[in-house]
């Protein structure tokens, strides 16, 4: 069910891309990335505003932590109220997320299974190829050779494991809001996930297709780019609201 609904349509689409931008698997990759990053765009865009509208309570919340530090559950209590003034639902940016998760994975697994190596592999992309869409089976192997990469093979200079380090770095620290001084231990959490998960990606980049490396850098470059989209558009409208 998972390869007819998901991997199938992306497999297919990807070679279709492949065969009419001139057989160049890199910009295959980069168009299958923007038509399934454009397909969870309002999925993406509501969490990034529940970040945002996050980032604006943090004063707040830090004035409440130091007032009622002794009671937590008066400081729970005062907690809900706010974010119910501010029509906020803490964890309103956690179901996107979770709805866009499968899409992504489907999106990175596609990407493995075009770059087959193997001879086994090639038989398995085989199986996810349309029949009723004629010459898209001619095109496998595809080509793989880019500048000094072999897309199908990780990044023996280990640059674009790095890009992938920094890039997730950067974006996962844009979309994590702040967390109050008083919270020690969800700080220290919050700096710990910004630090492992760009590592966990830099390891999948080393240790898999430089292919994947080009998907995780330009996702996060979408990502960052939506989130200074976002943030200006709330900036003009808070602008036009003073006027």
């Amino acid at each position: 069910m998972w390869d007819l609904l998901v991997l199938n349509p992306m497999i297919n689409l990807m070679l279709l891309f492949y065969r009419f931008l001139g057989q160049q698997t890199i910009l295959a990759i980069t168009a299958l990335t923007l038509v399934v990053r454009l397909a969870i765009l309002p999925l993406t865009l509501r969490q990034q505003q529940a970040t945002q509208r996050m980032q604006e309570l943090q004063p707040e919340l830090q004035k409440l932590q130091k007032k009622y530090a002794k009671d937590k559950e008066r400081l729970t209590q005062e907690q809900m109220k706010l974010y119910q003034e501010a029509g906020i639902n803490p964890l309103g940016g956690c179901l996107p997320l979770l709805i866009q998760l499968p899409l992504l994975y489907g999106l990175w697994q596609s990407i493995i299974r075009v770059l087959a190596v193997s001879p086994l592999e090639l038989l398995k992309l085989s199986q996810n190829i349309y029949p009723f869409i004629p010459g898209l089976t001619n095109l496998i192997p595809l080509q793989s050779r880019f500048l000094w990469l072999d897309l199908g093979q990780p990044d023996r200079f280990f640059i674009l494991p790095v890009l992938v380090v920094v890039t997730s770095w950067l974006s996962q620290k844009l979309l994590t809001p702040p967390t109050a001084a008083a919270d020690d231990r969800s700080a220290a959490m919050s700096q710990q996930m910004q630090i492992m998960m760009p590592l966990m990606f830099g390891f999948i980049s080393i240790s898999y297709a430089s292919g994947l490396s080009i998907y995780f850098i330009i996702s996060n470059l979408i990502t960052m780019l939506q989130f200074f989209l976002i943030r200006r558009g709330q900036r003009t409208v808070q602008g036009r609201r003073k006027e």
